[in-house]
């Protein structure tokens, strides 16, 4: 009780944010052990004290719940990894995670962008070491999570242009015979992402669609709770304010840190609003596939519902696959059964795609 008393201002957020849980008319209705609100507890609070009130972000205070992990060529859970440097001058790499239990298989490729608002996190930090093993192992395939450059400090367009270098450095044969195992079959590659790493998943297959790659083929590409938005205030984004990871305050804070300053730009941008006023016309572009997941106690779903509704009205393939009572990034925590039933639905996503070629 002392140590509480000695620390009233997180004790007293604490307190208000599982009241508000608990007497929310639609979070009393979310799904989560309480040791999974309190882990999400710790992250929003975390994540609230690295934000700078000057636009900055307190890295070394992350550092607390960013926990990082080495590769591993010993395989741990039947999955080895190690990383590739890219560009040193710009500490651009990547992860690969190779399943041991499908060597001899023609495996396909997923290339991975993590979440965290375009702010954090990083394909070494536990939670998304752990997620890519799980897919990896899970969804027999090479698992490339990508490490791309984190706003404020680079704001947009370098995120989106760090993974697009990605890609065609795993275009380039010589590459592709260096780093990546031999029974990956890089004409079969999906690009997934949460979060932000799905608004940059959704970005980069678009630019791949206008590219000319000698080998990599995109085939599909998994949204999960992508982050996007625009000017107007959804719905959802009203009901759900003060829910668990995002809050609309939050939300226009990454915006801010993540758009070029005094240059004009708005949430209606195509690269937030990807389906709004000026989004681009991809009708007529070989568009992959598309599973698009969304939970009800995101404030985001709103944005996710329009950009499912887009891509079948620009006449693409497009799945929508929702969790009723689950809130953004549900899918880091593997205790959920929700979090599992996510990675049978994008194993079959995957087989469905493959299976049409």
């Amino acid at each position: 009780m002392n140590l509480i008393k000695n620390w009233d201002p997180v004790a007293n957020m604490f307190k208000k944010r599982l009241a508000l849980w608990k007497l929310h008319p639609k979070l009393r209705q979310l799904s989560l052990s309480w040791k999974t609100r309190i882990l999400l507890w710790l992250f929003s609070t975390a994540t609230h004290a690295a934000r700078r009130k000057d636009g900055t972000v307190n890295r070394r205070l992350l550092n607390f719940i960013q926990f990082r992990v080495p590769p591993s060529s010993k395989p741990i859970n039947r999955v080895k990894t190690y990383d590739v440097v890219v560009d040193p001058t710009r500490n651009l790499w990547f992860r690969v995670f190779v399943p041991t239990q499908h060597s001899s298989d023609d495996l396909p490729l997923i290339v991975f962008f993590h979440g965290g608002a375009f702010v954090y996190f990083a394909p070494d930090v536990k939670v998304y070491d752990d997620m890519c093993r799980r897919m990896a192992r899970k969804l027999a395939v090479v698992v490339v999570s990508v490490d791309y450059r984190l706003a404020p400090e680079y704001r947009y367009p370098v995120q989106h242009n760090d993974c697009f270098d990605v890609m065609k450095f795993l275009d380039d044969e010589e590459n592709k015979l260096k780093w990546l195992p031999e029974n990956v079959n890089i004409s079969s590659c999906f690009l997934a992402g949460d979060s932000a790493g799905g608004n940059i998943a959704h970005h980069v297959a678009q630019r791949a669609c206008e590219s000319s790659f000698r080998q990599l083929k995109v085939i599909g590409l998994v949204a999960i709770q992508p982050f996007f938005g625009g000017e107007e205030r959804t719905n959802s984004e009203k009901e759900l304010e003060g829910g668990p990871v995002l809050s609309l305050e939050r939300t226009y804070w990454y915006w801010n840190a993540f758009m070029p300053m005094g240059e004009g730009y708005t949430r209606d941008h195509p690269i937030i609003n990807v389906s709004g006023p000026k989004a681009v016309d991809i009708s007529q572009m070989d568009f992959p596939a598309t599973i698009v997941v969304m939970t009800g106690f995101d404030a985001l779903v709103d944005w996710q519902k329009r950009y499912y509704e887009w891509l079948n009205k620009s006449g693409k393939e497009a799945y929508l696959v929702e969790y009723l009572n689950m809130c953004h990034g549900f899918y880091v925590f593997p205790e959920l059964p929700e979090s599992e039933q996510l990675l049978s639905e994008v194993k079959d996503f995957t087989h469905k795609v493959i299976e049409k070629l």
